[in-house]
């Protein structure tokens, strides 16, 4: 394979799980604002997430047999299809049914959305370990790239839910969405080039499963870094605002539904900016491989200190006050920055430390293991607002990230 056809593979691969990724973040931000004016509870809330989670356990499992058997353009496309179909299931929900049934209803569709996005986001982590060029620091520098980018593209999703949500409203923003993925599923159809594998046929199950003791302690370490985010991330974060920026009018949730979607939007842009940045923040070039498990290390023990200031401030505050929602914006952007860093290294580690003929399959334990952690934290995310607030959801998230830290200081021993 020539280096311009695998870079053109690379940038195909990229602009599909750009496309996929700018709707994965509108749904999300869609479909948690639409139902909190519904009437949800922030538990509720977090059972609309469970299934999308749940899959995500399931697909990275299977979806790297599955490539590693059939090729990994197979599981891009089947992810893409996927996620048109779930937007257009969505557009069905029917505002006279009952909360029962609605979260019944929008946990499936979710689901569906969850394999689509575990899916597509395998194959490509995937194909920048066979695409990317051999010369050092350069397996960093195009994951570091795809990641980075797919981040900030899904944080302008936020930011485009929650602006759909404001003008157009709920059926015709997920309608809009799934014609433009329908066009972009169709262009890749036609115009993928070649490069990427085409499976092979004695691949077998088991073979998911590593012997590889590093990925096994680098997929736990994610279980925990990942639910230390979306504890406070996916229910606390936009309800805490919610009650802080409207007054229950529909003139003021929509202003807030912009404010809320424009931080998440903001924060997910930052983080993504930051790890496409992280191989030249870290000075990758220079660096030998050994030297990344124990910058994990630090870098794991850094985060764990921003969320634990931040719950003393929540704890120690008489109440809730501009000061303190500034507080609060600024130490989670910091959050957003560190955790940026941490995840860029953990996802050139799992490169590094497979090798071509096994990447889907270990790449699919440890999205499974990503999977897992986002689960965890979705569900603690509602029960833990519900009983304590924003403070408890901050609490947990440095409870879990110091279990990360733990976890990569396994690495290499």
């Amino acid at each position: 394979m020539t280096q311009t056809r695998g870079f053109s593979a690379y940038i195909a691969v990229t602009a599909a799980y750009w496309a996929f990724m700018l709707t994965d973040g509108a749904l999300r931000m869609l479909v948690l604002l639409h139902f909190h004016t519904l009437g949800f509870s922030p538990v509720q809330l977090a059972y609309l997430f469970v299934l999308y989670e749940v899959a995500g356990i399931v697909t990275n499992l299977s979806a790297g047999w599955i490539a590693a058997r059939f090729g990994l353009t197979s599981t891009l496309y089947a992810g893409l299809a996927l996620q048109v179909l779930a937007l257009l299931a969505l557009s069905l929900l029917d505002p006279n049914w009952s909360i029962g049934a609605s979260v019944v209803f929008v946990m499936l569709v979710q689901g569906a959305s969850g394999v689509a996005k575990d899916l597509a986001k395998m194959s490509s982590k995937s194909a920048v370990k066979i695409l990317a060029p051999k010369a050092k620091g350069g397996l960093f520098k195009w994951v570091a790239i795809l990641t980075g980018s797919k981040n900030a593209v899904k944080g302008l999703g936020f930011l485009l839910g929650a602006a759909l949500l404001a003008t157009l409203g709920f059926v015709p923003a997920v309608l809009a969405m799934a014609g433009v993925l329908g066009l972009v599923l169709i262009a890749v159809l036609v115009g993928m080039p070649s490069g990427l594998p085409t499976g092979r046929k004695d691949a077998k199950f088991k073979e998911v499963f590593s012997k590889n003791r590093n990925i096994n302690w680098l997929s736990a370490a994610r279980v925990f870094l990942f639910g230390g985010r979306d504890v406070w991330f996916v229910v606390g974060i936009p309800i805490y605002f919610y009650a802080v920026l409207s007054d229950g009018s529909e003139e003021s949730n929509r202003a807030a539904f912009f404010l809320i979607g424009s931080f998440m939007a903001v924060w997910t842009i930052l983080y993504g900016m930051v790890q496409a940045s992280a191989p030249k923040l870290l000075r990758a070039h220079q660096r030998g491989e050994h030297e990344y498990a124990v910058l994990a290390q630090k870098w794991a023990l850094g985060l764990a200190v921003v969320p634990v200031v931040l719950t003393a401030i929540l704890l120690l505050a008489p109440g809730t006050s501009p000061m303190l929602t500034g507080t609060i914006v600024a130490g989670l952007l910091i959050f957003g920055t560190m955790f940026a860093v941490n995840s860029s290294l953990h996802s050139y580690l799992i490169l590094a430390m497979t090798d071509e003929k096994r990447v889907t399959m270990d790449v699919g334990f440890y999205y499974m293991a990503n999977a897992v952690g986002r689960l965890t934290g979705t569900l603690l995310s509602g029960v833990s607002y519900q009983i304590g607030g924003l403070a408890l959801c901050l609490g947990t998230a440095a409870g879990m990230i110091l279990l990360s830290w733990a976890c990569t200081r396994r690495l290499g021993n």
